[in-house]
């Protein structure tokens, strides 16, 4: 399968969740959102959203200052 993260291509040879991206990439804890194709899945949902192939996956994490 096919998934494009953050603009990277990543290849995987099973079904992925939204959560199992972020476990394979060591993300878990550190993203606060995540949009598929354009569309934000809720957090409650990583674990249960699958990925397609061909999706685009954009975690986001948000940063404060000055």
């Amino acid at each position: 399968m096919h998934i494009i993260v953050n603009g990277q291509a990543k290849e995987y040879t099973q079904e992925m969740t939204i959560h199992k991206v972020l476990e394979n990439l060591s993300l878990v804890g550190k993203v606060m959102a995540a949009a598929v194709n354009m569309e934000i899945v809720k957090q409650d949902n990583w674990t249960h959203y699958t990925l397609h192939d061909g999706d685009k996956l954009e975690l986001l994490d948000f940063v404060g200052g000055g």
